[in-house]
């Protein structure tokens, strides 16, 4: 009798075992799915950004020679070159790394000098207004068309950026997400969205 109830508990005990497992795979495939979710969308995300910063940078390579072609014409507007330059200077300077992507601070900083120097560009290209020597040079007409063209890839750029923040946070914000960020130590943090200062999001104007 006592043989027959320790199978028997031996028997309980591997459906018990069974059970758990069970129970193991169709809480954890979902869980792990869910994981993998995060991490496509924090991809996703950091490849937006990658094309944003290569638009930015597209901008601050343009700067130089714009300046240059700009300074042949208009030797007398050293106040606009001088806050040009240091627009650039700043805006290159401030670097971003992957966990600076979630914080505020370190984004309102980066945007802020980013504007200043669409700010900067668009009163170096008022100038041209004054100087009709300047404006019938074909190397400045062809710079400020690859700078208009490139003020709006950033703009398209910030856009798809934006988008891909507010898909990855909506993910993370959501109850799966905050469980797996829980159970899994917090690996994943909420981007900060590009917003950009007021006035950046159209690109300087140009005209002849």
């Amino acid at each position: 009798m006592q043989a027959l109830l320790v199978a028997g508990g031996r028997k309980v005990s591997r459906a018990v075992v069974l059970w758990m497992a069970l129970l193991a795979v169709l809480v954890g495939v979902p869980a792990c799915g869910g994981y993998d979710e995060l991490v496509a969308k924090d991809q996703i995300a950091a490849e937006r950004w990658g094309n944003l910063e290569a638009a930015l940078q597209r901008r601050a390579d343009l700067v130089p020679n714009l300046v240059a072609t700009v300074k042949a014409a208009a030797k007398h507007e050293e106040d606009t070159f001088a806050a040009v330059t240091q627009a650039r200077a700043s805006a290159t300077q401030v670097k971003l790394s992957a966990e600076d992507l979630s914080d505020p601070a370190k984004m309102e900083q980066f945007q802020k000098v980013q504007g200043e120097l669409s700010g900067a560009l668009s009163k170096l290209l008022v100038v041209q207004e004054r100087y009709p020597d300047l404006k019938a040079n074909e190397n400045f007409r062809d710079l400020t068309a690859q700078l208009e063209g490139t003020e709006n890839r950033i703009l398209r750029a910030r856009e798809e950026y934006n988008a891909a923040v507010r898909d990855y946070n909506t993910a993370l914000g959501q109850v799966k997400g905050q469980a797996i960020n829980k159970v899994t130590g917090k690996p994943f943090a909420p981007r900060v969205f590009y917003a950009g200062t007021a006035g950046s999001a159209a690109a300087p104007a140009v005209s002849f």
